[in-house]
C-alpha cells in the first residue's frame, strides 16, 4: 500500500511539473544562485527543530555513507558546514592522479560556502529564491530522496547490476540542471542508495525541514568544566621556552587526529571531543586555523599555537580515535617532555628535508621521553594508520596481513646512549618518502628505499649484537610489559580486505606474523602512514608510501623472528613469502640482518608458536580481555573452527546479534574472515597470491571493525542454534544466500532500517566512548 501511494504521488508530481525531473534550467524558474545564511544561533526555534528532529535523521539514515574523505561525491552531511558545502565531481581518492591535488578539507581549504562554490562544489539545497515550492524543487537531496520513494527496493532480494556498491564506481555527483537526465537513466539512483527509503515520517520531517529553508545549528557547546580543561591545556602547550614549544610541536604531531575529551566522574558515551590544532592565534582568542597539507608543513606564520577546537561533526566509527586527558596525563608529559633533563637550545626548520624527518626534526629530545610518549597510547597511535586518511582501499591495505600481533621493545633497553647515536648518524637513511612532497616521479624507489634500509638495518643489526652480547640478553625482558599496568603492550590489528581494525590484546587464533616495534620504527611507521602522507597526492606520492612501508614491515617481523633459533629463521622467514619477487626474496635472505642467536630456550619442535605462548605468558598481566575469542557461549565456539569452504564465503566482517531472553537486551559477536596469502609483497596482483585453503576465521564478543558487511539477527537461542548449524553446513553461494535470507539483514530488508537503529544502540552499549555510527559503503549484495 505504502509502495503504491509513493508511485501514485511520483506520477502525479511528473504530471504537474513539480520535480526536477520536469526541468533543465533552473535559473530561469528561481533565479541565480547565491549562498544562503543557514546556521542559526541558539538552542531555540528552527535551531532546535534541527537538532532535535532533523539531525538525528541526517545521522541514522544518511551520514552513515556520507561522513568523511571517502564519502560518495564529497558530500559530508555530518555537520552544517558540509551539507551547506555540497557536493563534487572530484575524488578524494584518486589513485590515478599525476599531479597532486588542491586538499578540500572542511574547515581549512575555504572558508565559507561561497569559497566552496570558487572550489567547484555544487548544492544539495536550494541556493535560488527563498519560497516554499524551490526550496524543494530546487534540492538536490529532496529530489534524491523523492527519487527513491517513488522507486523502492524489491523486498530482501539481490539486487542487480544496475547497483554498484564498489569502492571506486562511477560517481554522477549532478547538480539541479543535471539531476533530471540522472533520474530518467538512473531511476534506481534514489537515496539513500542501494538501500530502503526512510519512513514517511522521517521523509516528512526533512521535506518541512528544506521547505522552511534548511536552517541549522551546531551541537551543544562544551561545558563549563569542559572549557576550564580547555583553557589549562592550552596553557600548557603554549608556554615560551624554547623546550616547551618543541615539545608542544612533537605533541601535536602525534596526536593531530584524536578525539580528544575530558573524562569526568558520571561515564558518558557522548563526552565533547576537541580537535588539537594549529593556529595562528593564542589562547582567548578566536581560533584562526593554520591550513597546511601535513601537520608539519611551514605554518607561514611566526608563532604557532597549539589549540583545542571543539569537534562538532557526527563522530563516525571509522574515523574516531578518543583520547582521554586529565591531571594525570599532564603530569606524565610534564615528566617526559619538560622535567627530563636535556636543553633545548634551537626551533627545528620547517623545511621539508627536516620537518618530515623526525629524527632530525626532534633531535633535542631524548629518545625514552619519545618512545615512552608514543607507548602510553600506541593503540591511539596506531589507529593513526587505520583510521587516517591513508587506510582506505585494497592496494592502501595489502601491505599488511589478515591478522597479527604487535609488541613492543621495552623503552629502557631501546633508549641508549648508542641508540640515540645510531639514530643520528643514520638520519639520512631514514628519509621518508614525504620529503619529496605530494607530486612525486617513482622511478626506481624501491631499489633506493631498499639499500638506505639496508644500511640502517646492518648498522641496527651490528649494535644489537653489540648491546645483547651476541645474543646471551635477547630474551622476552626486552619486551616491554606495559610498566605493569598499560594494556597498550599487546595490540592486534585485523585487515578486512579494504579496512582494517586495531584493538588491545593479543586476539584470536595464533597469527601467522608478529610485529615487535622499536622506537626508530614505530616513529618512521606514523611519519610515513599519518603525519608525511597526503591523501591529495599524486600517483607516485601514494604508490613510494606504499612500497616504503613493505621494509618497515619487514623490519617489525625480522625483530621477532630474531627470537627464534637461528636455525629455522630462514624457514619461518620463507613461509611468509612464498612465490615473492626475486629482488624482495634476496632482501630479506640478506645474512647480514639475521642477528645474534636467542637467549631464549626452546623446548618444542614448533619453535614459533612456542615463542607465541611465551609472548602471551609474558605479557598475561596487561593483556586486554576484551574480545577474548575463547569467552564467547559454548555453542558459538565452533564458528572458530570453521571449514575452510565456508570459511572462503564469508564477507570479512559479519556482526550477530542475538536477542535475550528478555526481549531487551543483546549480545552482539563479530566474525571476521581472515584473508590467507603466500606474500603480500604484490602491489597489483594480490588475488594471486592468495592462499584460499589457509583462511580462518574468527569470533569475537563485541564490535571489531567500523564497515559491517553482513548483518545477522538471532531473535533466540533457537534461532542461535540453528544459524550455527546451518553456517557450518555452507558450502555455496546458493547455500549462502538461502542462510541470509532466512536470518541475515539484508540491505533490502523492508526492515533494515530498524535493525540498524537496534545494531547502534547495542554497539553504543558495548563501545562506550568509543562509540561512532557505522558506515555502510561495504554492506554485501548477497
Amino acid at each position: 500500500m505504502q509502495k503504491r501511494f509513493w508511485a501514485l504521488l511520483i506520477g502525479f508530481l511528473l504530471l504537474c511539473g513539480c520535480t526536477a525531473i520536469g526541468f533543465s534550467k533552473y535559473d530561469d524558474l528561481f533565479g541565480k544562485a547565491q549562498t544562503q545564511a543557514r546556521l542559526s544561533s541558539g538552542q531555540y526555534g528552527l535551531a532546535a527543530e534541527y537538532l532535535k528532529a532533523v539531525k538525528p535523521v541526517l545521522d541514522t539514515r544518511c551520514v552513515v555513507c556520507h561522513g568523511c574523505y571517502d564519502a560518495p561525491c564529497q558530500l559530508k552531511l555530518s555537520s552544517p558546514e558540509g551539507i551547506d558545502r555540497g557536493v563534487s565531481k572530484i575524488r578524494v581518492y584518486d589513485g590515478t592522479r599525476l599531479l597532486a591535488q588542491q586538499p578540500s578539507r572542511l574547515l581549512y581549504d575555504a572558508a565559507n560556502t561561497k569559497q566552496w562554490r570558487e572550489k567547484g562544489f555544487t548544492p544539495v539545497l536550494n541556493e535560488r529564491v527563498q519560497t516554499e515550492q524551490a526550496n524543494l524543487l530546487g534540492s538536490v537531496l529532496y529530489n534524491s530522496l523523492l527519487l527513491k520513494m517513488g522507486h523502492p527496493l524489491p523486498s530482501q532480494s539481490i539486487l542487480g547490476e544496475e547497483f554498484d556498491f564498489s569502492l571506486d564506481r562511477t560517481q554522477r555527483c549532478a547538480n539541479m540542471d543535471e539531476y533530471s537526465a540522472l533520474a530518467r537513466h538512473q531511476p534506481h539512483a534514489g537515496m539513500p542508495y542501494g538501500l530502503p527509503a526512510i519512513s514517511p515520517q522521517e521523509f516528512n520531517i526533512l521535506t518541512s525541514w528544506m521547505r522552511k529553508g534548511a536552517k541549522m545549528a551546531h551541537i551543544l557547546p562544551p561545558t563549563e568544566e569542559d572549557i576550564k580543561q580547555v583553557s589549562q591545556w592550552e596553557a600548557f602547550l603554549n608556554q615560551d621556552s624554547l623546550k616547551h614549544r618543541l615539545a608542544a610541536r612533537y605533541i601535536y604531531e602525534h596526536w593531530y587526529l584524536a578525539n580528544i575529551y575530558f573524562p569526568t566522574k558520571v561515564k558518558t558515551a557522548s563526552p565533547s571531543f576537541f580537535k588539537l590544532v594549529r593556529s595562528t592565534t593564542p589562547p582567548g582568542q578566536e581560533i584562526k586555523l593554520i591550513a597546511t597539507r601535513r601537520p608539519y608543513d611551514d605554518p607561514q606564520t611566526g608563532r604557532v599555537y597549539y589549540r583545542l577546537m571543539h569537534e562538532r561533526t557526527t563522530i563516525l566509527a571509522k574515523t574516531h580515535m578518543p583520547l582521554a586527558l586529565d591531571g594525570k596525563k599532564m603530569l606524565r608529559l610534564y615528566q617526559q617532555f619538560i622535567g627530563a633533563d636535556y636543553d633545548v637550545t634551537y626551533l627545528p626548520s620547517y623545511d621539508a628535508k627536516v620537518a618530515s624527518n623526525p629524527f632530525k626534526a626532534f633531535s633535542q629530545i631524548p629518545v625514552k621521553s619519545k618512545y615512552q610518549f608514543m607507548l602510553d597510547e600506541a593503540e591511539l597511535i596506531i589507529k593513526g594508520y587505520i583510521k587516517g586518511p591513508v587506510c582506505r582501499g585494497q592496494v592502501a591495505l595489502n601491505v599488511i596481513n589478515d591478522q597479527f600481533w604487535v609488541a613492543f621493545v621495552d623503552p629502557d633497553k631501546n633508549s641508549s646512549p648508542e641508540v640515540s647515536e645510531l639514530l643520528l648518524s643514520h638520519d639520512d637513511e631514514l628519509t621518508l618518502p614525504a620529503s619529496e612532497q605530494s607530486n612525486v616521479l617513482p622511478v626506481s624507489s624501491w631499489t633506493k628505499y631498499a639499500t638506505q634500509q639496508h644500511a640502517y638495518l646492518k648498522a641496527k643489526t651490528a649494535l644489537a649484537n653489540k648491546l645483547l652480547g651476541d645474543g646471551e640478553n635477547l630474551t622476552l625482558d626486552l619486551l616491554w610489559q606495559g610498566d605493569g599496568h598499560n594494556q597498550n603492550a599487546a595490540l592486534t590489528v585485523f585487515r578486512h580486505f579494504d579496512s582494517a581494525t586495531v584493538v588491545k590484546g593479543f586476539v584470536g587464533q595464533k597469527p601467522k606474523t608478529v610485529w615487535v616495534l622499536d622506537y626508530a620504527l614505530f616513529e618512521r611507521i606514523h611519519y610515513l602512514l599519518v603525519a608525511g602522507f597526503d591523501v591529495y597526492g599524486n600517483i607516485g606520492h601514494q604508490l613510494n608510501t606504499r612500497l616504503y612501508m613493505d621494509f618497515l614491515r619487514l623490519e617489525g617481523e625480522q625483530n621477532f623472528i630474531n627470537f627464534l633459533p637461528k636455525s629455522i629463521r630462514k624457514e619461518v622467514r620463507e613461509h611468509w613469502y612464498r612465490r615473492s619477487h626475486v629482488s624482495l626474496s634476496e632482501f630479506i635472505n640478506r645474512k647480514a640482518l639475521w642477528g645474534a642467536p636467542t637467549g631464549i630456550e626452546f623446548v618444542t619442535n614448533s619453535p614459533k608458536d612456542e615463542l607465541l605462548d611465551k609472548f602471551q605468558q609474558h605479557l598475561a598481566p596487561v593483556l586486554s580481555q576484551e574480545y577474548d575469542y575463547s569467552a564467547v557461549p559454548e555453542a558459538f565456539k565452533a564458528l572458530n573452527h570453521l571449514p575452510t569452504t565456508t570459511i572462503n564465503l564469508l564477507p570479512q566482517v559479519s556482526y550477530i546479534l542475538q536477542k535475550g531472553p528478555t526481549g531487551q537486551s543483546h549480545k552482539a559477536y563479530t566474525l571476521i574472515h581472515h584473508n590467507a596469502h603466500y606474500n603480500i609483497s604484490s602491489l597489483l596482483n594480490e588475488n594471486g597470491q592468495r592462499a584460499y585453503q589457509e583462511d580462518t576465521a574468527t569470533l569475537v564478543p563485541g564490535f571489531i571493525g567500523d564497515y559491517p558487511e553482513a548483518i545477522w539477527y538471532l531473535p533466540n537461542e533457537v534461532h542461535a542454534t540453528e544459524f550455527i548449524s546451518q553456517l557450518q553446513a555452507v558450502a555455496s553461494e546458493a547455500d549462502y544466500r538461502a542462510l541470509k535470507a532466512q536470518f541475515g539483514i539484508r540491505r533490502t530488508h523492508p526492515q533494515f532500517w530498524q535493525y540498524s537503529d537496534i545494531l547502534h544502540n547495542v554497539a553504543k552499549e558495548y563501545r562506550g566512548v568509543e562509540y561512532g555510527l557505522f558506515d555502510y559503503n561495504r554492506l554485501e549484495n548477497r
